[in-house]
């Protein structure tokens, strides 16, 4: 196999990199290091893989990048490049969205439509729901984003679909709910209350704490992605979730516990475009990709918060190209 993967730099990118590559395929790796957050963590996610012979990284921006010399016998896509966060995605901000969201993700459509691609898989996001009223959420929901992110992630969502009915490429998308574990990102909770736990400072919560997610480990996003990629139902969409719904509040001593140091809680108000509940109904994926997600919250915790521990020293990566 040969697998292009897009956001290679990234949180979920760089541990799909990872198992691409354990699993005997030559991966090619895009990431544009935008300035979401510090370059260096990405250079640090990219290391272990730049190490291996068949990986081939390239940094420049999707909109950029000469495609046409990257795609030659590649048989699998995996797009996960995207500008993230909910509540940075308004004002004048939205051109970003929309730049990095829905034009790179056309235009990867369109470098690919009418070539021998196996599949095109397209990381799409919980944040697609909105206020849908239904819980646990289907992917026949009524679907109401409730922050320009969530707009723009169905808009390439959409432009998925159009391009599998109307040029046949084969497109299969993911709604990943709430990933956490090794690598996540520094603007996500966890990565926020572990760091504040590690400094001696207030966990800051949005809200009364009464919310809940749907919290899945960045190992099981892996191995919905390989499912999909081997199994998936072209032009279909799967939830992609963690099998539980926690509240926000009932984490707290876990976090005690895993961190062995108590915490103190700092409230402000609720933000703009944050959902109150999420939940997957994942029967689709346990039925069309034998999805079942197998990490335990507690165990995954523990997992995250070793890697949070390592990062007092940043590592900077060398002879990445």
């Amino acid at each position: 196999m040969k697998a292009l993967v897009t956001g290679a730099a990234g949180f979920i990118g760089s541990h799909l990199c990872r198992r691409l590559l354990d699993e005997g395929a030559h991966v090619i790796g895009v990431d544009s290091f935008a300035d979401f957050y510090p370059r260096w963590i990405k250079e640090r996610n990219l290391a272990p893989l730049t190490a291996d012979s068949r990986f081939e990284f390239h940094a420049g921006d999707i909109l950029e990048l000469a495609l046409e010399e990257l795609l030659p016998g590649v048989d699998v896509l995996c797009h996960l490049a995207a500008q993230a966060g909910v509540r940075s995605s308004w004002g004048e901000n939205f051109s970003v969205y929309t730049r990095n969201n829905i034009q790179s993700t056309q235009r990867l459509l369109e470098a690919v439509k009418g070539k021998p691609l196996g599949v095109f898989l397209y990381a799409s996001s919980s944040s697609v729901y909105g206020l849908t009223p239904t819980l646990p959420m289907t992917e026949t929901n009524l679907l109401q984003p409730l922050s320009p992110y969530g707009v723009t992630k169905l808009a390439a969502e959409q432009l998925c679909f159009l391009y599998f009915k109307n040029y046949a490429v084969p497109t299969v998308s993911l709604r990943f709910f709430t990933v956490y574990g090794p690598g996540q990102r520094p603007d996500m909770a966890f990565h926020k209350f572990f760091r504040a736990i590690s400094e001696d400072r207030a966990l800051e919560i949005f809200g009364d704490g009464e919310q809940t997610r749907d919290f899945t480990y960045v190992d099981d996003i892996v191995d919905a992605c390989l499912s999909a990629i081997r199994r998936g139902r072209q032009g279909e969409v799967y939830n992609i979730g963690g099998g539980h719904r926690e509240r926000l509040s009932d984490l707290f001593p876990l976090f005690e516990e895993t961190c062995g140091a108590k915490i103190r809680i700092k409230r402000s108000e609720p933000q703009k475009g944050d959902v109150l509940h999420t939940f997957a109904d994942i029967r689709k994926a346990q039925r069309d990709l034998d999805y079942s997600p197998r990490t335990d919250l507690g165990e995954g915790l523990r997992a995250e918060w070793e890697w949070i521990k390592t990062l007092d020293q940043p590592e900077k990566s060398k002879g990445l190209k």
